[in-house]
């Protein structure tokens, strides 16, 4: 039997706010939670989807139980990971108050510190603020939970993944300990039941089994691409998904500004949100795509945390995530609030087999699709033009003005030669096979599994293909440096697939790769964008001028290695290789 919002418990003055809201039935994860945080004062975990209602079942158990002006301190916390997020937390706790005069203020860095202060010395009920800013807050003694009855840690996972640990565990030595820990997140890795041991009592484990990805209302598909020919897939998906409306996640700041301007230029409404992105601009951003102003946001997945839109048509991986969680985390943005949605993957052939670890993780069947050819592309476009024409045909007022136009018009020309040329006027490009450039089959050599790459690869990959450049890198045999190791830099550093670099010639104290012109600047914007921000490089990367010619340097004219540039310092922890980059947090 289907449960209401009556059945769970909650007053009849947080019904009167459900009701207004519209909402008519509790999401699983809402009836299985709230009659437990309503009876009992036990911890509990919970773990689901982003979009299955979780912040309302704290947010109504908040409503419902809390006594506004109680104290001046708070009665509950929520931390979240990204501003964005403890922002829209506050929001939705704040439509779910009704009449009652709860006091819920978002903390969080960006935002003016003494509006915090001021705030936080009236007198607020309910905290929804950052790891990084609570911490703040507590150290200067402007904030006190020592009567915090409700301590939330929502996107728990991702709080982890951002290396939050160590903020989370002072902010609790802060806390009430008489509190009730409700622990949410999407999924539970290991790290995830290390915290709840520690600081959780006897807590209650909830799952839900309906809601989130692993249901069918995300139809999850991928299309195999070379690197050099992503964005041009990704032109043709935008175009031929109808009412495309959604998220593109890219692995980099500089690649998701690179794809964010590609995009533009081409005339997509579209936008960049990555960490660099001031607050202020992150906010106007924010509103642009709710209102759907901009209908293509392009982000990484930090970045993208904070954003919660209902309905996303559409979430598509231009660049793969980390690890699996990430990637059950981004397609759950879409097929929400009941809606169906799209989750598409754009993987380079080396990709593969990583592709298939995150089908696991999200228990659903990731299907393979074609891009489609020019032919393909002329014939959809001509479909939704025709779609086009018959809705606005269907719109029969104010057509007077124009239909006497049009009457003096086909008196001096032939009609269909009126229609024919205004549809050369305007679609002249969208129809022509010719101006869409030709995508690339996947190479699949004998070696090669399907989907895969050869095992091996030597240091003498072939010549360079025409337009392409060649690169000098700061390390070399004597720095343990091989084919592998170089592509899994590339890979890793600065966000380019080794599936486009071409010859590796391997020195002593130095390299070469050659790799084309597109791929090669974005590694020395994304090696001068560490630089710019005072992160670190496993080695540095420049174009080679003329004198930097490896049979130049064989016979013995080799740069002595304490000239080779480079980080010079004391190894940093955790940098024990290439592809171990430990710079500014996204």
């Amino acid at each position: 039997m289907t449960k209401t919002f009556a059945d769970l418990g909650l007053s009849q003055s947080v019904l009167d706010a459900i009701a207004k809201k519209g909402f008519e039935e509790p999401t699983e994860i809402q009836a299985k939670t709230i009659p437990l945080l309503l009876e009992s004062k036990q911890d509990v975990i919970a773990q689901a989807q982003t979009g299955t209602g979780k912040t309302a079942t704290f947010g109504l158990v908040f409503t419902d139980r809390l006594t506004p002006g109680k104290s001046k301190a708070p009665q509950a916390i929520v931390l979240a990971p990204t501003r964005e997020l403890a922002v829209q937390v506050a929001e939705e706790i704040n439509s779910l108050k009704g009449d009652k005069p709860l006091k819920i203020v978002p903390i969080y860095g960006g935002q003016s510190w003494s509006m915090q202060q001021k705030h936080l010395r009236g007198g607020v009920d309910i905290v929804v603020g950052t790891p990084g800013r609570v911490q703040e807050h507590l150290d200067r003694g402007t904030l006190k939970l020592n009567e915090v009855g409700y301590f939330v840690l929502d996107e728990a996972d991702e709080m982890l993944n951002m290396g939050f640990v160590e903020d989370i565990e002072k902010i609790l030595e802060h806390v009430n300990p008489d509190r009730q820990v409700l622990l949410f997140s999407a999924t539970m890795p290991s790290r995830i039941a290390n915290l709840a041991k520690k600081y959780m009592r006897n807590a209650v484990m909830i799952k839900t089994e309906k809601d989130g990805i692993a249901n069918n209302s995300v139809d999850q598909i991928y299309f195999e691409v070379l690197q050099r020919d992503k964005f041009e897939a990704l032109c043709r998906i935008i175009d031929v998904e109808d009412d495309f409306y959604g998220i593109i996640f890219c692995r980099t700041k500089v690649e998701c500004d690179q794809v964010s301007k590609q995009l533009s230029d081409r005339g997509y409404s579209a936008a960049a949100m990555h960490g660099d992105v001031s607050q202020d601009l992150r906010e106007r951003m924010l509103r642009s795509f709710k209102r759907k102003t901009t209908e293509v946001l392009v982000a990484t997945d930090v970045a993208a945390r904070g954003i919660d839109v209902n309905d996303l048509t559409h979430v598509i991986n231009y660049s793969l995530p980390q690890n699996s969680e990430s990637y059950v985390h981004r397609i759950g943005r879409t097929g929400r609030a009941g809606k169906n949605g799209k989750a598409i993957t754009l993987i380079t052939p080396a990709e593969f087999r990583k592709l298939r670890s995150f089908e696991y993780a999200a228990k659903a069947e990731i299907t393979k699709q074609m891009i489609p050819n020019s032919k393909d592309m002329v014939k959809l476009k001509k479909e939704k033009l025709l779609k086009e024409l018959d809705e606005i045909c269907a719109d029969q007022e104010s057509l007077s003005t124009y239909e006497e136009l049009a009457i003096e018009l086909f008196e001096e020309k032939n009609p269909l030669t009126i229609i024919a040329s205004l549809l050369k006027h305007r679609f002249a490009k969208d129809l022509d096979e010719k101006a869409y450039r030709n995508i690339a089959d996947t190479p699949k050599g004998r070696n090669t599994p399907v989907g895969g790459r050869a095992n091996t690869r030597s240091t003498s990959r072939g010549p360079a293909e025409v337009g392409t450049t060649r690169l000098f890198l700061t390390t070399g045999r004597k720095d343990g440096a091989n084919p592998g190791k170089i592509l899994h830099m590339i890979d890793t550093e600065f966000g380019v697939s080794g599936n486009n670099v071409g010859r590796i010639d391997i020195m002593d104290s130095y390299s070469f790769i050659s790799v084309p012109f597109k791929e090669a600047e974005m590694i020395l914007e994304s090696f001068n964008e560490i630089k710019k921000k005072g992160g670190f490089s496993t080695v540095r990367v420049e174009k080679a001028s003329e004198d930097k010619h490896p049979d130049r340097y064989a016979s013995g004219r080799r740069r002595k290695s304490s000239n080779r540039g480079g980080y010079k310092g004391k190894p940093r922890t955790g940098n024990k290789g290439p592809g171990n980059y430990k710079g500014k947090r996204d």
